[in-house]
């Protein structure tokens, strides 16, 4: 009898540890109160952005001209290519991670992964009618990103998006505004 309560412990501490990891590994949440545009085109979001503005995290800190390009795998599946300078290493540092579509094909949220099957909410929640520039929620307010297919955005476009993020809780102050600069 002890035997079979041992096997059964084991059995859903294992099922625990797997639900864990399902949960982690699928985690494409949305801040509250965002929302992803629509209609979105994949397609169209193809090629290179600037990043303008991100809140700073322990994979971009330090970095400059730092660039997403995103060009298709497969039907369903894009390729992401970070890019951006260490002034400090004085090296060019690069992530090639996957992105998916999250849900509705017509609505810009992706799951982007850089870790295997760790996935991480990548939301569109502002884009101009030409895709040329975009406001992107990661997960929570944490993570924010002003992107553009310039090294510059127009200074009306950046209070825009800066006001949306305001209003979803972001705290803009918090931003890292990133040298374009060659």
């Amino acid at each position: 009898m002890k035997y079979n309560k041992t096997k059964i412990a084991i059995g859903l501490a294992g099922a625990a540890v797997a639900g864990v990891i399902w949960s982690l590994s699928s985690c494409v949440a949305i801040p509250k109160g965002a929302k992803a545009v629509t209609p979105f085109d994949k397609n169209k979001y193809l090629g290179t952005w600037y990043e303008i503005a991100r809140m700073d995290f322990k994979f971009e800190k330090g970095l400059e001209r730092v660039t997403a390009t995103y060009s298709l795998i497969d039907e369903n599946t894009i390729r992401v290519d970070n890019k951006g300078y260490s002034t400090k290493e004085q090296e060019w540092k690069e992530s090639i991670g996957k992105a998916k579509l999250a849900g509705d094909p017509s609505e810009g949220r992706l799951k982007v992964s850089f870790f295997g099957p760790f996935y991480a909410g990548y939301n569109i929640i502002a884009i101009d009618p030409d895709y040329r520039y975009a406001l992107i929620a990661g997960n929570n307010l944490n993570y924010l990103w002003l992107l553009s297919r310039e090294k510059t955005m127009p200074k009306e476009i950046k209070e825009s998006y800066l006001k949306q993020a305001r209003a979803l809780g972001y705290d803009t102050g918090k931003l890292v505004w990133t040298n374009q600069k060659d």
